[in-house]
């Protein structure tokens, strides 16, 4: 049985407040709970989001900084993990880790995969090839290509 997703409180990179399930009502997402201290997430992870944007573009990938202590995310700090300069899909940020414990993430990177009705459809832990390959074939079923 799949749990409906009411609402995942976060911040913009300008610390204004944003809940993702009405922003991107609608549509498949891929989030990713991560922290740029996770070299898992900066190196494998954030380049994996971005290939599954490009292969699938109905769907919304977005990432999501979780803060810990003496880890928080920056808007300069966020940015400065990619060679460009510039995010390549938007990022959130979930002060005092609070998605990150509401979805019992096992650690970062932590990724959520929500179909367009809100329900959450998988929760994979990991950036190594397999989750990777979880994550891969959870989107095939869950979005026509």
């Amino acid at each position: 049985m799949n749990t409906t997703i009411q609402s995942i409180p976060v911040l913009d990179l300008e610390g204004n407040p944003v809940d993702l399930m009405s922003k991107y009502k609608n549509k498949v997402l891929l989030l990713i709970i991560y922290n740029n201290d996770c070299l898992g997430c900066t190196g494998r992870a954030i380049p994996l989001a971005y290939e599954f944007q490009q292969k699938y573009p109905t769907i919304q990938v977005a990432g999501i900084h979780a803060d810990f202590l003496n880890r928080e995310g920056t808007k300069a700090n966020i940015k400065s993990v990619f060679t460009s300069g510039e995010n390549p899909f938007p990022i959130y940020i979930d002060k005092n880790h609070k998605v990150y414990d509401e979805f019992k993430a096992e650690g970062t990177p932590q990724w959520l995969l929500i179909s367009e009705k809100g329900e959450l459809f998988r929760s994979i832990f990991g950036s190594q090839e397999n989750a990777a390959n979880r994550l891969f074939y959870a989107l095939e079923s869950l979005v026509e290509t």
